[in-house]
């Protein structure tokens, strides 16, 4: 739909410049009268406006039959009114009936409404991105292993639920399960906002596009897909997109009234020139047209998509999904906000902020023994340890033996002293 806003919005805004220097109003204006003035310049204006008004007006004039058939008119319902009102009589004077063509204001308005229902659509189209990147989480294969004990690759389209897949080191899990066999720690900030590794063991629970930590683990398949988390977050993702703003709400509920008083002046507006002021059929259908033209306000298609294209572009830079844009809204009003999660609070990685040597170990030295054993692990936690001593110390030493405990930490031979770095668990 994007494209095709745009599209529609560019060839009707290339073929509006030539309306605007044909039409009688705009051509004198500028004193380009006596140029553009010329044997059928008249049929040519209406071809220019008959194109645009078909081409550009498509999804007006298909909207209006959406609006109709749910008995809700609104701003489709407005703007077709308007620039079918302005074609017909313009056409119908180039043809012969005494009066004014308005067809720079219809080719403009069309425009205008092009324009704001392409912003509007690329502010859609963000949480679309938002599927995407979020799709992206999952692998493309997965190993699965056969009952023969062999392991096998295979598309993620294929695992069903019971099939038990192996996730080495580093790599994503391909779907929702529970560890079957191994022990690992997993990173799930991606699903659950919590930037600390979660600890996995057999019997536990992981999410499908999780990371892998240090350790291989064996899980079995409980859950695949509409029914996993992924899916479900999508999910949310797309009543996102399908939720309107109170804003939103408003512009229709004022579309569909100024429709009602444009439709109710315009006929007040005839009757009272043809009827009760005896003025020409002509001469009442020109401002009866005038006064539906003018009523369709060009601001209410444009101010509405505006403000959501730039709150939602706002938003997604600061990492916000909105789920329900009304409550987005509301949100202004927020006086207490409760946090349930370290990794909405963080930058979700790990540092180091306090060093408590012991005995007669300095902190440069701990520091220092410690980056050596955690340079060999791929671990959160280590990766930090490893970046404040490179921030800290000229150089890191090298360590040997290196052996990762699954889910507790690691060991190796530094300088020839064994050192460990291990959980507050492991030491209990």
């Amino acid at each position: 739909m994007v494209a095709d806003f745009r599209r529609r919005f560019w060839v009707s805004l290339a073929a509006t410049v030539p309306i605007l220097l044909l039409s009688p109003a705009v051509r004198d204006l500028l004193g380009l009268g006596q140029y553009l003035r010329f044997s059928g310049h008249s049929y040519l204006l209406l071809a220019l406006a008959s194109f645009v008004f078909f081409y550009g007006g498509f999804p007006f004039l298909k909207g209006i039959a959406a609006e109709l058939k749910a008995a809700a008119p609104g701003m489709m319902t407005l703007i077709t009114v308007a620039i079918t009102t302005a074609y017909a009589y313009s056409a119908a004077v180039t043809l012969g009936l005494a009066g004014k063509v308005f067809f720079w204001e219809l080719a403009t308005l069309i425009d205008v409404m092009l324009l704001g229902h392409w912003i509007e659509m690329k502010s859609v189209m963000g949480a679309s991105r938002a599927l995407e990147e979020l799709a992206r989480l999952m692998p493309t294969d997965a190993h699965k292993l056969m009952d023969d004990g062999s392991i096998q690759d295979v598309p993620l389209a294929e695992i069903r639920i019971g099939d038990r897949v192996l996730v080495r080191p580093g790599e994503k899990v391909p779907a929702d399960g529970e560890v079957a066999s191994g022990e690992s720690s997993v990173n799930e900030a991606m699903m659950t906002g919590e930037s600390k590794p979660v600890a996995k063991k057999p019997g536990a629970a992981v999410i499908g596009g999780s990371v892998n930590g240090e350790g291989s683990v064996t899980v079995t398949v409980d859950k695949v897909g509409n029914d996993s988390f992924l899916s479900q977050v999508i999910k949310l993702v797309h009543e996102a997109q399908a939720s309107k703003s109170r804003a939103q709400d408003i512009a229709s509920q004022a579309a569909m009234w100024l429709t009602i008083i444009a439709l109710s002046i315009g006929t007040i507006t005839f009757i009272v020139w043809f009827i009760l002021e005896k003025k020409s059929f002509a001469f009442a259908l020109e401002r009866t047209v005038t006064v539906m033209v003018i009523t369709c306000p060009h601001a209410l298609g444009l101010a509405v998509p505006l403000v959501i294209s730039m709150s939602t572009a706002l938003a997604a830079k600061r990492g916000l999904l909105i789920r329900d844009r009304a409550a987005f809204e509301r949100a202004r009003r927020t006086q207490a906000i409760i946090f349930d999660k370290t990794g909405t609070l963080t930058e979700g990685r790990y540092g180091v902020t306090d060093i408590v040597p012991f005995a007669e170990v300095s902190e440069r030295e701990l520091l220092s023994l410690a980056a050596a054993v955690e340079a060999r692990s791929e671990h959160p936690i280590a990766r930090g340890i490893v970046s404040a001593a490179e921030d800290k110390l000229d150089r890191i030493a090298a360590a040997e033996k290196f052996q990762a405990i699954p889910g507790q930490g690691v060991w190796a031979n530094v300088d020839g002293q064994e050192v460990m770095v291990v959980s507050p668990g492991y030491m209990r």
